[in-house]
């Protein structure tokens, strides 16, 4: 439980600092489509202001040339202006269209005193009345104004890009006196109409684009902390199960601890009269042997005697530190010795051993006794695991500068709930035993710096498997 709650006290920050850093990106985001928004606000201001000092330019340069080309010469030729006379309109035309062109002007309509449409780019608004409205007043009275005008549907209007946007300006028409940079009186109105659709759309892509490129740099910058976040999470995760581990490993190792000082202590407290009781039964034996009386009771004495020694030496070896005495081994050897130690209970049970030591085995630096005690409390269960004729192969060979040693017998197997008790100190699944000898085993690989494990095979049987480091390696 405290590991637990430690872990969960260790990811509350980390997960606080992730929820921060998420929610600082989605307001970047946001604060970047805002400041796109406004930036775009701004330009077409802008764009607007500018577009109306272009018109009042152009209106100047209208005025100035069309007193100049037409005014003064058709007062001079026709005594006084009628652009209802086909000669006097198409001078006009001349005269306006050369002017503007090359400039951005759709519409121009130019209106008399009367508020009445004298010139048109458009033929069929010649002669229309009362068609100026509150700009033709503003021009009147000498003042140019000019009128934003934007079509579209309520999508287009909303995100500010409508399908048409116009730019209608009124200005003043007047006489201009020679060499002067004062007006004369204002002679009619000029209307000058320009679309700047195109360039409110490229606005409008140029938000687009911000507002994309902002969006992949925070896409990027997302996976990325996605990424690292998933990275911070499995290293805390790992972490975690590794504290986990080894604060199993440091009770376990406390318990065993306990366990091994009352049981060094226990042992040494019956060894001592076992010995007497041992060689008390012996010189019984002895004297009862010479009266020639039955000596069974005797004899179940002694065996008992010696029994309980080997399990109180089973229990010594498992509680006490285990120091290999390391001088240069051959594990072939070892096992030779085993299988010789063997040899009639393997001929009693007509077992098969198959030995695969084809490979050129290095010599190593361990304990032979130790390694001797190991390989032979794994035979024994081997033995007793199978039936009468059971074949048990035993594999050596060098794995990545590591002795590997494999034991695999034709026994039933082991059911996976024993499997994973199997390394557990007093259990066993026999009738008789400490549930030691595993435990020894274990001891005894682990402090030659190697590894064992144990596993049922698809074929039937268990291997153990055992890898011991090289004289190199070790």
């Amino acid at each position: 439980m405290m590991s637990i709650y430690n872990n969960s006290k260790e990811q509350k920050p980390f997960r606080l600092v992730k929820f921060f850093t998420f929610s600082a990106l989605m307001v970047m985001f946001a604060a970047t489509i805002v400041i796109s928004a406004m930036n775009a606000h701004w330009v077409r201001n802008i764009l607007q202001e500018k577009s109306e000092d272009y018109a009042h330019l152009l209106v100047a340069n209208l005025n100035h040339q069309v007193f100049l080309q037409f005014i003064i010469p058709a007062v001079l030729k026709y005594g006084k202006i009628k652009l209802r006379e086909e000669s006097q309109y198409q001078r006009m035309d001349r005269v306006i269209k050369t002017t503007l062109h090359g400039f951005n002007v759709d519409i121009v309509n130019i209106y008399d005193m009367n508020n009445t449409i004298a010139y048109s780019f458009d033929p069929e608004k010649k002669g229309v009345k009362d068609a100026g409205g509150t700009g033709y007043a503003m021009a009147l009275n000498n003042k140019a104004t000019s009128i934003l005008i934007e079509k579209g549907n309520v999508v287009e209007m909303f995100f500010g890009v409508p399908h048409q946007t116009k730019i209608v300006t009124f200005a003043p028409l007047r006489a201009e006196k020679p060499l002067s940079s004062i007006s004369g009186p204002v002679l009619g109105v000029v209307e000058i109409t320009q679309d700047i659709s195109d360039d409110y759309h490229k606005i409008f892509k140029l938000q687009l684009l911000t507002v994309a490129t902002c969006f992949c740099v925070m896409a990027v910058l997302f996976f990325i902390l996605v990424f690292v976040v998933r990275r911070g999470e499995m290293i805390i995760e790992t972490r975690a199960m590794e504290r986990l581990k080894l604060e199993d490993k440091l009770q376990r190792a406390e318990h065993l601890s306990a366990i091994g000082e009352m049981t060094a202590g226990i042992s040494h407290e019956i060894r001592n009269p076992l010995g007497i009781i041992k060689s008390s039964a012996e010189l019984l034996k002895k004297k009862m042997t010479k009266s020639d009386q039955p000596t069974t009771i005797i004899d179940i004495i002694v065996e008992e005697s010696i029994r309980l020694n080997n399990i109180i030496k089973d229990f010594l070896d498992f509680a006490k530190p285990m120091t290999p005495l390391l001088k240069p081994c051959r594990i072939d050897e070892v096992i030779e010795k085993n299988i010789h130690y063997l040899y009639q209970q393997i001929k009693e049970n007509d077992f098969v051993i198959a030995k695969d030591f084809t490979q050129p085995i290095p010599e190593i630096m361990a304990d032979a006794e130790k390694l001797y005690q190991a390989f032979l409390n794994i035979m024994l269960n081997a033995f007793q695991a199978m039936p009468r004729e059971g074949k048990l192969s035993i594999v050596l060979f060098v794995e990545n500068e590591d002795i590997i040693i494999l034991f695999h017998d034709q026994g039933k197997g082991i059911p996976e709930e024993s499997l994973k008790k199997i390394w557990n100190p007093f259990f066993t699944t026999k009738e008789m035993g400490t549930g030691l000898g595993m435990g020894i085993v274990k001891n005894i690989i682990e402090s030659h710096h190697g590894k064992i494990e144990i596993y049922n095979r698809d074929s039937g049987g268990v291997t153990v498997k055992i890898a011991l480091p090289s004289k190199e390696k070790y």
